[in-house]
């Protein structure tokens, strides 16, 4: 196991780039009409890393027009975050959707006065629907514009959560500073989106069945990202990355090295230059992404105030919902019930939902019962057991992950109905978006920021029941073990 400073002595050291020089690139090359980016999200943790711009959880042509709108008229960042949730959906639905969204979102562009690009965001250990969502974003964008795509740059990169990409090799950083390349844990080993290389062209030729040959994979290493080192010129960067991606036709692989904030933002450089010599790129990025992308500051943590800020908050207690079922998450839940003495602990048990369906709706009805009632007195943790039931079949696997959603989802969108809690937060991805969009019924809502540095997101729902309610969005592999009572603690009075 290598320390990541041994790894990186080999490479130039980083070149500090201003936020502002990117958001100016990119203002630049909006000038004709504004450029927007749609991330179409596979669960709704990629706006952890950024703020001030609209998710949608519904993608008619009018959400389209609304966020587009909401980004022109209101000044916030140029793009819309769309919560897909396709990495809970088999391939037919995940490509289905995929193709419903970008066709949207380029009919709703006209009438907004807006150009659009396309993120494929998905999960920074590289599980999900690759290159499914990519073939699909680009096929549709090809058969409704005509414009053919030459480059598909694929960034998983995340170093806020430890997930770093160094000579083309994606690593999990521990807190030692030891890296684990990525497919030697837990995650590379998932039920549905399994994988068996870190090395990232080598991983994008497993993926595609061979279709992209990894001697065919563009590799943007570190050399190349900071070709501007020596000069401390981030010109010369940008120019090496434009360089290096002139070749690319017909959806070539373009992996990107990623270790620092700088990092991203000498790619967007590059990616700005490239795209203004006229390639059609597409992305598939983790969090962090965007932010760089655009040029946005790194938003600090929002305290608790800013939390509930233009807001009166209910005398309720919050509802913190626990889903995910990885290590991390576990970990973070014992810490959360050993620390908060006063929250009253529901569990939600997992074979009693897989029973007959009668049996199951009239337990779903006694677990909103015993929230309702607790959260008049204080916060409440519901999760569910912590018993993983699987299937060794993928599609069984999601089934078994449906029904627990739908039951969480249910107990949620009961309990607001009957008694709004102070704050909702949900803990794993699926878990994320199926409680947003049908838990609390949010349609719109404005990434306010997040709630740890980087790695954790406040929404405000701007529509519906839970209008005015804070949502935390929180990835099960995400923090410390410390993490999830440091967010309750920020927004709870009982704590």
């Amino acid at each position: 196991m290598a320390l990541e400073a041994d790894v990186l002595a080999a490479f130039p050291a980083e070149v500090q780039v201003p936020a502002q020089l990117v958001a100016d690139a990119v203002a630049a090359s909006a000038a004709p009409s504004p450029r927007i980016l749609v991330v179409l999200d596979d669960d709704p943790t990629g706006t952890q890393s950024v703020a001030k711009l609209p998710v949608l959880t519904r993608w008619d042509v009018e959400d389209f027009g609304w966020a587009f709108t909401h980004v022109v008229g209101n000044g916030l960042e140029p793009a819309v975050y769309v919560l897909t949730n396709t990495r809970s959906l088999d391939p037919a639905e995940a490509a289905a959707r995929n193709e419903e969204i970008v066709r949207n979102a380029l009919a709703a562009a006209p009438a907004a006065g807006v150009r659009v690009g396309f993120v494929s965001r998905s999960d920074s250990t590289l599980r999900g629907h690759y290159p499914l969502e990519t073939d699909v974003i680009a096929a549709t964008v090809a058969a409704e514009t005509g414009d053919a795509t030459d480059g598909v740059v694929i960034v998983p990169a995340f170093p806020d959560a430890g997930r770093v990409t160094i000579g083309g090799v994606h690593y999990m950083r521990g807190d030692s500073g030891a890296l684990t390349p990525v497919a030697e844990t837990e995650f590379a080993k998932d039920a549905t989106f399994g994988f068996a290389n870190s090395e990232m062209a080598k991983y994008v030729e497993e993926k595609s069945q061979g279709r992209f040959a990894a001697s065919d994979v563009i590799v943007l290493d570190l050399n190349i990202i900071r070709a501007g080192a020596a000069a401390a010129d981030p010109a010369i960067s940008a120019k090496a990355i434009a360089d290096a991606i002139e070749s690319a036709t017909d959806s070539t692989p373009i992996v990107a090295d990623i270790v620092t904030e700088n990092d991203f933002r000498l790619l967007a450089l590059g990616l700005e230059e490239a795209e203004r010599r006229g390639k059609k790129l597409l992305y598939r990025v983790g969090p962090p992404f965007v932010r760089g992308r655009v040029g946005q500051e790194i938003r600090a943590a929002l305290s608790g105030e800013e939390a509930f800020e233009g807001n009166t908050p209910s005398t309720a207690g919050g509802l913190i919902v626990v889903g995910s079922h990885v290590g991390l998450t576990t970990r973070q839940l014992n810490v959360l019930t050993a620390e908060h003495s006063s929250a009253r602990i529901i569990e939600i048990d997992v074979e009693k939902l897989l029973a007959d369906d009668a049996e199951g709706d009239a337990y779903i009805g006694a677990v909103v019962a015993d929230v309702v009632e607790a959260l008049h007195e204080g916060d409440v943790i519901v999760h569910t057991s912590r018993l993983l039931i699987k299937s060794d079949d993928a599609a069984a696997s999601l089934q078994i992950a449906r029904t627990v959603s739908a039951a969480v989802v249910a107990v949620v969108n009961r309990t607001l109905k009957t008694f709004p809690p102070r704050f909702v937060i949900a803990k794993g991805g699926i878990t994320s978006s199926d409680v947003a969009a049908h838990g609390l019924e949010i349609r719109h809502a404005i990434v306010r920021g997040p709630m740890l540095p980087g790695i954790v997101s406040l929404w405000e729902p701007v529509d519906g029941p839970a209008k005015g309610i804070p949502y935390i969005v929180f990835a099960g592999n995400v923090g410390n073990d410390d993490s999830l009572a440091q967010v309750t603690r920020k927004l709870s009075t009982k704590f």
